[in-house]
């Protein structure tokens, strides 16, 4: 079982819409969490060490957690989407770019 956590900046949209598109798959278990400090779930070192593989939506996610969780990052995959804020929780074309990047890189 692979624990895969998916990270944005609010946990609102992007990250939750992940996290529960891949919750359906057998092998995974999977959370989500913001990089804000007033996320929904915000970011914090015990996720980081919980998860096996990392993905972040955009460039500055992965920045932020490089730059905060440096400490918690040995020996994981931290993976960047490049999906912009631009869409709202569960929308049919972010669940289809998701669907479309992220097995690639699970078992």
């Amino acid at each position: 079982m692979k624990r895969v956590l998916f990270i944005c900046s609010q946990n609102k949209l992007r990250s939750p819409t992940a996290e529960q598109v891949f919750a359906r798959w057998d092998n995974l278990e999977v959370s989500s969490a913001g990089t804000n400090n007033d996320a929904v779930n915000p970011l914090d070192g015990e996720q980081i060490e919980w998860a096996d593989i990392i993905f972040v939506m955009e460039k500055a996610h992965r920045n932020k957690v490089q730059q905060k969780y440096k400490k918690f990052l040995l020996g994981k995959r931290l993976i960047c989407l490049d999906i912009p804020d631009d869409y709202e929780f569960m929308d049919p074309e972010l669940v289809k770019i998701l669907e479309a990047r992220v097995p690639r890189y699970l078992p």
